[in-house]
């Protein structure tokens, strides 16, 4: 289980709700990693992970009454903001939350093939315990939605 996947939990337990589902977003396009979908089927909230192209955000902002975008990836992430800060704008259900580099990187220490994995959320920082190993995560909000 890489950083990736650890996000994922960690996005998931950020939006925890009845109705949040994981889904097949991590091969897809169309589909977000995690979804919340409303009894009648609407989509509620769409969360996304990583670097999604300006497109693939307009697309998502148009489809759910929220969408959340959880980027990673160090220096990466940074650029890749930096080149769509201003052409998002316009989405106000659109919120993005960057995790460090660091805080990525020690996600995927944590790593085990029997792990049992606790999370607690206080006031946005996030501790995440598998067995004696403790890491605490910061996500930076880098746009708020409207």
């Amino acid at each position: 289980m890489g950083a990736a996947d650890k996000i994922r939990i960690v996005a998931f337990a950020l939006n925890a709700h009845e109705h949040l589902e994981m889904t097949k977003g991590l091969s897809t396009d169309d589909e977000p990693d995690i979804w919340q979908k409303s009894l009648s089927g609407e989509l509620d909230v769409w969360v996304a992970l990583g670097l999604p192209s300006e497109k693939v955000m307009r697309q998502s902002c148009g489809k759910a009454d929220k969408v959340i975008v959880y980027s990673y990836g160090g220096r990466t992430a940074e650029i890749w903001w930096d080149k769509i800060n201003n052409s998002t704008t316009r989405f106000d259900n659109l919120q993005v939350i960057n995790f460090s580099e660091t805080d990525t990187g020690a996600l995927a220490q944590l790593a085990s093939r029997t792990m049992k994995l606790q999370i607690n959320i206080q006031e946005g920082d996030v501790m995440v315990s598998v067995d004696d190993s403790v890491v605490y995560v910061t996500p930076t909000k880098w746009k708020s939605a409207a």
